[in-house]
């Protein structure tokens, strides 16, 4: 008897008038994680093996309410060039008994100079995760693209697309 495993590889890309530094604080720091995107507050420890976790933002849960909602371990980090960690849900039952998931940002410039930041999200084995991240799911956001969208206007005008 043989299983089917279920590849799925999610890649976007953004083109910023920002930093390295200015994206990889972005990334890694809760004042401005808390900014953009779903608007958590992130714990992380950069080196290897360091614990990495997402809380839900207070429009989710209410204020003074610390919920983790994606949690992970850093697998690699170079400051303003790439991190890549383990990524697991666990806001969400369905979720969080999905074979944990690897998620990649890459900072970096282009043939013309434009800094890039690159998000590969390895989703294999874990459909409904695919779902959320790729913003198929009805009323969770927008995924990868609403975040990267935010991300993008905050660091160039100082104000997210959604704020």
């Amino acid at each position: 008897m043989s299983t089917l495993q279920q590849t799925e590889v999610q890649t976007y890309r953004v083109y910023l008038k920002a930093t390295p530094e200015q994206i990889w604080t972005a990334l890694t720091q809760s004042d401005w994680t808390q900014r953009y995107g779903y608007g958590g507050r992130v714990d992380i420890d950069t080196r290897p093996g360091g614990a990495f976790r997402q809380y839900a933002s207070e429009a989710m849960v209410g204020p003074g309410v610390s919920v983790v909602v994606v949690e992970g371990e850093v697998i690699e980090a170079d400051p303003n060039t790439r991190l890549a960690l383990t990524w697991r849900m666990i806001g969400d039952p369905g979720m969080a008994a999905e074979t944990p998931t690897r998620l990649a940002y890459e900072i970096g410039q282009d043939e013309r100079g434009l800094t890039t930041l690159t998000v590969t999200h390895d989703v294999t084995d874990a459909p409904q995760t695919a779902a959320l991240v790729g913003g198929a799911l009805p009323g969770t956001g927008g995924g990868w693209s609403f975040v990267l969208s935010d991300l993008k206007s905050l660091l160039e005008t100082g104000t997210g697309v959604a704020g």
